[in-house]
């Protein structure tokens, strides 16, 4: 990175997931790098949704290298997730038919449950022989009984990881949701059905989806409960094949809430 830039910038690692992202600074100066990031990223900028992209460089190497604005901020707190902004950029990201039209270029097709589905049991005969957990199985019985159910047939783009984490909140009070790595396009209840069920009390979804723009009906309901166990169980084995088993308990301690709360398990 620093031959990009010059030695006059101190570069830091920014840690996540892919190891590829980096804070940059100098005199005055502050940017966020990352290497090989999406297009998709230069359209997430020009609507608002991921902080202002300044640059892009391709390297000789094929590697391409974005440089954003580095804004101070935080995330948001668990308890501001039921916030109105929350559910309005959510609502704003899910509408938008420029991000929709450039994921679809990009060669994404609309994920369905049963391809879901599937790439969770292949995982699922591998990661048993690690670490067998009786309440994965219960959530895999609960998805393939209701996977049928649960087909929709309108598509938008989701961002698939959004934890209250991803949510940046910068100082001059402007919303933000980052780490686009993960996106999909798909049934808008598997962003809405993760979100509501880990975050928003039950007694605030119908003020929250109205923010968002819809009146939630039973077919809804059931397709975010679906969603919401899926993606649940999706982290969990996500966190197994990286040998972060601590982290994998969490998230199926997790994974039992949402059950019990589905009435799935006791």
């Amino acid at each position: 990175m620093e031959h990009i830039l010059g030695s006059n910038w101190t570069i830091t690692p920014a840690g996540g997931s892919t190891g590829e992202a980096y804070y940059a600074q100098t005199e005055g100066k502050r940017l966020f790098l990352k290497r090989n990031s999406s297009p998709f990223l230069a359209v997430l900028s020009a609507e608002g949704i991921v902080p202002k992209l300044v640059w892009t460089k391709r390297l000789e190497n094929g590697d391409v290298i974005t440089a954003q604005e580095w804004l101070e901020g935080r995330e948001l707190k668990t308890e501001e997730m039921k916030h109105p902004r929350v559910a309005a950029l959510l609502s704003k990201i899910h509408h938008s038919s420029e991000l929709l039209d450039m994921l679809m270029r990009l060669g994404k097709h609309p994920l369905t449950p049963d391809e879901i589905l599937r790439d969770l049991k292949e995982n699922q005969k591998v990661l048993d022989r690690l670490d067998p957990r009786i309440e994965i199985h219960q959530a895999i019985k609960y998805l393939e009984k209701n996977v049928h159910d649960v087909h929709h047939d309108v598509h938008v783009v989701c961002h698939c990881d959004t934890n209250h984490n991803n949510w940046l909140l910068s100082a001059d009070d402007r919303l933000y949701l980052i780490d686009w790595d993960n996106a999909m396009v798909a049934d808008p209840a598997l962003d809405l059905g993760m979100l509501l069920y880990t975050y928003i009390p039950a007694d605030y979804w119908k003020n929250w989806l109205q923010e968002y723009g819809v009146v939630p009906d039973s077919p809804m309901h059931e397709r975010m409960k679906w969603y919401s166990v899926s993606q649940a169980l999706s982290f969990i084995q996500w966190h197994q094949m990286r040998g972060e088993y601590d982290e994998a308990t969490i998230r199926t301690e997790k994974l039992k809430t949402i059950m019990k709360r589905h009435d799935i398990i006791k």
